[in-house]
């Protein structure tokens, strides 16, 4: 590489040549990041119910069957799981890679790509080379989002469109080019049919249109374009859940309140973001709402950073533009955080705070921080800038010790039901050992789905998880679960029996009296027909 000498007898590289650096230097942290992912999974992704759909509603793509819940014996469309993440894992099994193994790759690249995205977005925020390689690197060595990409679920790609989206609005507002809000418009469709929570990028790049352009006329003009770039996405979805299932995205409107263990919930997974070293954080949860005060005092600092940024250009639109990534950055976690809550309250009961659905606000928040760390170097005095390299060094010092632990404890076997304990079930050997055309009912029907390759059909529930509402028909339903069973042409499994709550455990009770346990092991129990 050829560098210009100086009498000082250091080297600086030309501009062209420092480009060419940075992006080699994203491009490794990239490549790393995809190594790391291959090498903590060797016997894939981890697993869950959720996971399993994705899985399921991608091999029914590639039969040809459309998108369909194939892993329950109703069989019917699926509108539950928008269709980008099962449609990207069936495009990667048209090479011959099943879905269930597609995923461990198609995470690992998109591990890789989302670093390299925040190194760009870094970059571009700051105009610092330096700041975008930070922002990266935190990313890389984050070990919450580091587990989120090792799940087999939606989020990573989810992670990847926003990200993509972010980069094309601020490229909008540089060059003031309409076809970049169209781009944004696109890849925030694109969200959406990944994860509905893509409404929130919606709102937020609004939001961000009416505050920041300068007159009313260019507000709704190009509010309307970024609109109708979406909305196609949006709309195309909504109109084949109406037509295949008669209901757009298999949600009701119902209230149901926040539990105080799901807030709880919330709490400890964002303090094991904002602490990863256990120990610290065991021995400062105990400290009353420690973590639920330094939460809200973020908030409440992003808040007023935010609107004192957005009210400001709109009631003066003469006055300087905000930088655009940091903006929409902190507006997108609120408006994200208004649409988990909304889903929660009103329409899907069993969500909680969960890490991969705080994900995309833990990668906000690493933004904001860089963001903050540049602005302490920037101020040149000594304290600052000491203050900045402190901030830098702790957060990344933590993060690689937690990170290592990350890899390490995934590095011992599948999670989730990617477990030996369900791949090597003696429960599922049993089940697979079956008459071809027995019916299975369980309350683990995806893993039964995924291990015996026959479809599961559902327990009578008393309450749906989903609406928080009481189901009609249950003493029916039981009934008729019984008789199918005792005329041999169906089994009961019910796995970790014993282990569930009170409630759900005398509905399994209730199931299983009066039919005959034909296998027990380790707490799985299938029941048949009397001998």
């Amino acid at each position: 590489m050829r560098c210009a000498a100086h009498n000082d007898n250091t080297f600086l590289m030309t501009p062209r040549q420092s480009l060419l650096a940075t992006i080699l230097i994203l491009g490794l942290l990239a490549g790393l990041g995809t190594f790391l992912i291959l090498d903590a999974t060797p016997q894939g992704l981890g697993l869950s119910d959720d996971s399993i759909a994705y899985i399921a509603g991608a091999r029914s793509l590639l039969n040809g069957n459309g998108y369909h819940a194939i892993w329950l014996a109703s069989n019917k469309p699926v509108t539950h799981f928008p269709p980008a993440f099962s449609s990207l894992l069936a495009l990667v099994g048209f090479s011959g890679l099943d879905p269930l193994r597609g995923t461990r790759f198609v995470n690992s690249l998109l591990f890789g790509a989302n670093i390299f995205l925040l190194g760009c977005i870094g970059w571009r925020m700051t105009k610092s080379k330096l700041a975008g390689i930070l922002l990266a690197l935190l990313f890389l060595v984050n070990a919450s989002l580091f587990r989120i990409h090792t799940a087999a679920m939606s989020e990573p790609l989810y992670i990847f469109f926003s990200l993509v989206s972010f980069l094309l609005f601020d490229y909008y507002f540089k060059s003031q080019s309409k076809r970049w809000l169209i781009l944004t418009g696109c890849f925030v469709g694109m969200a959406y049919l990944t994860r509905y929570a893509g409404l929130a990028l919606l709102a937020t790049f609004l939001v961000a249109l009416i505050l920041l352009r300068e007159t009313w006329r260019s507000r709704l003009s190009r509010s309307l374009i970024f609109i109708a770039s979406a909305l196609p996405w949006i709309a195309a979805w909504a109109v084949r859940n109406k037509l295949a299932a008669d209901n757009a995205t298999n949600r009701t409107l119902v209230y149901h309140p926040l539990t105080a263990e799901n807030i709880q919930i919330g709490i400890y997974n964002f303090s094991e973001f904002l602490v990863p070293v256990e120990a610290w954080r065991r021995m400062l949860i105990k400290v009353p709402n420690l973590f639920l005060i330094i939460l809200s005092a973020i908030a409440l600092v992003l808040l007023i950073w935010v609107a004192r940024k957005g009210l400001k250009k709109f009631l003066q639109p003469s006055f300087e533009t905000p930088e655009i990534l940091s903006f929409t950055s902190a507006l997108y976690i609120f408006g994200y955080f208004a649409s988990i809550i909304s889903s929660m309250l009103l329409f899907d009961a069993s969500t909680k705070f969960k890490p991969r659905i705080n994900s995309p606000i833990y990668v906000s928040l690493l933004i904001l921080l860089v963001l903050f760390i540049f602005w302490l170097w920037q101020k040149r005095a000594v304290l600052w800038r000491g203050l900045a390299a402190g901030i830098t060094i702790s957060v990344i010092a933590l993060s690689v010790y937690d990170m290592s632990l990350a890899v390490a404890q995934l590095r011992k076997g599948g999670q989730g039901y990617a477990s030996f304990v369900w791949f090597d079930s003696e429960a599922m050997a049993f089940l697979r050992a079956l008459p071809e055309g027995t019916r299975i009912y369980s309350n683990q029907s995806g893993p039964v789905y995924l291990y015996t390759d026959r479809p599961g059909y559902v327990l009578p529930d008393l309450v749906d998880p989903v609406t928080g509402l009481q189901r009609g028909g249950y003493e029916e339903g039981v009934a008729a679960l019984k008789q199918d069973v005792l005329s041999g042409n169906a089994v009961l499994a019910l796995f970790k029996f014993g282990s569930e709550s009170e409630d759900v455990q005398s509905i399994y009770i209730q199931l299983a009296d009066g039919l005959y346990l034909a296998h027990d092991t380790r707490g799985d129990k299938i029941y048949t027909a009397f001998p």
